[in-house]
């Protein structure tokens, strides 16, 4: 790997191991404050919806500026967006502003990714960012529970008193009230975050200036995603990881929602399952990142139909004995498909498009999967559809619509246009 990878992985790991245990302390906040639990899902709607909206702004302003100091400026923006909850500002308008840094944050990070790692090499440069989401991921949801658990807000409280009885008072004045040294800690690991970012190399890839009129970034954002879509590599890899990340999304709340009514598990276990999904996930990107080139991606495309199969199986598994290795199974099955085919994507984009511009095109198009399979989920359940068959048919749904992009691959137009772009 180039020299500074290593610090980028790091810092891209600090920066997300933040964001997703700011996530547990703003609900615990909500709850603190009598909200609605309705509310709580709006968090990441919230989150999420930056990604969608702000596409057309955020490739132009990655490619506008070094990316690694972009980084770090967004990262002082998340900063924002947790000192806003300490001042008592609404979770939700804050956590928007941590979801608006987390939006710039991405097309830099993965732009920057592009540019310092050669194309042969980006396999496994994504295996090792994958890898690193996933487990920034798990571990900040666990940071987090440990962040609202009653023995460490006790603990930061009597750590305060021993030191200085001003200094506890102090923490209960502030309107996060009890979580007030949570967030505090939350935001040394961003600092940690935006230090590692400052060190990171510049390229040096420049790219011609773009016009900040929104009508006009709008229209050369939609140019952009169109170029993307058509092109025979660019389409098929967008395709590819459009659904998966909207997938992974519903996953995530119809492995719970399955556990409690099928295994009958209390939340906290329940929890373990989605465990089970990360550490697969995990080891397939690794796999992927040593053993699949990035010429080798497409042959990885039956695998999505795997994948689709193994969530319909899931539903009829009777046990957790049986239900803990084949979701670490489909979370391996996930990883060696996304990680070649995300290779794939950044590559084409590169070449058809900027870095930053590709990113924002690939991250606008898998936020909107997932707002929309979420809103999909979501009025099934509020129809009071099973549990069983809402998981089987959407299984077998990712199945189909996966098998259609193996027929199309295969078609000899296809295969001759596709061949053309890997050697483009």
């Amino acid at each position: 790997m180039p020299p500074g990878f290593h610090r980028l992985i790091a810092a891209q790991f600090a920066s997300a191991l933040a964001d997703n245990a700011v996530l547990i302390v703003t609900i615990a906040l909500l709850q603190q404050q009598g909200s609605a639990p309705w509310l709580a899902p709006l968090l990441k709607f919230g989150f999420t919806l930056s990604y969608v909206l702000l596409a057309p702004v955020v490739g132009p302003l990655a490619d506008a500026f070094p990316k690694a100091r972009l980084m770090a400026v967004m990262n002082g923006v998340k900063v924002l967006g947790v000192l806003a909850l300490l001042c008592g500002l609404d979770p939700l308008l804050a956590f928007t502003v941590i979801g608006f840094g987390a939006a710039a944050y991405a097309p830099a990070k993965y732009g920057l990714i592009t540019e310092l790692v050669p194309g042969e090499q980006l396999v496994r440069a994504n295996g090792w960012i994958e890898v690193s989401v996933v487990c920034a991921a798990l571990l900040g949801t666990v940071l987090g529970g440990a962040l609202v658990s009653p023995w460490l807000l006790a603990g930061l409280t009597q750590a305060a008193t021993a030191g200085d009885g001003h200094a506890a008072a102090g923490l209960g004045q502030w309107p996060a009230g009890a979580l007030s040294g949570s967030l505090l800690l939350l935001l040394a690991v961003y600092a940690a975050a935006a230090l590692l970012n400052a060190g990171l190399p510049d390229s040096g890839a420049r790219y011609p200036a773009s016009a900040v009129h929104p009508l006009r970034l709008t229209r050369e954002f939609l140019g952009a995603n169109r170029t993307l879509w058509r092109d025979p590599g660019g389409g098929l890899s967008l395709a590819v990881t459009t659904i998966f990340w909207g997938v992974g999304a519903t996953l995530q709340f119809a492995v719970l929602g399955w556990a409690a009514q099928v295994l009958l598990l209390p939340l906290e276990q329940a929890a373990y399952l989605q465990g089970a999904v990360a550490l697969g996930v995990i080891a397939g990107a690794a796999a992927a990142a040593r053993w699949v080139t990035l010429s080798g991606a497409r042959r990885m495309l039956p695998l999505g139909v795997l994948l689709g199969a193994m969530i319909a199986a899931a539903a009829f598994t009777p046990s957790l004995a049986w239900a803990l290795p084949l979701l670490a199974g489909l979370g391996a099955v996930g990883g060696l498909l996304v990680v070649p085919l995300n290779a794939l994507l950044q590559h084409r984009g590169h070449q058809l498009l900027s870095a930053g511009r590709s990113i924002a095109v690939q991250g606008f198009n898998e936020n909107a999967s997932v707002l929309g399979m979420l809103a999909v989920y979501a009025g099934l359940l509020a129809a009071e559809v099973p549990i069983v068959a809402l998981m089987c048919g959407f299984g077998l749904c990712i199945a189909l619509a996966m098998a259609l992009l193996c027929w199309r691959q295969r078609r000899p137009s296809q295969g001759c246009e596709g061949k053309a772009a890997a050697r483009g």
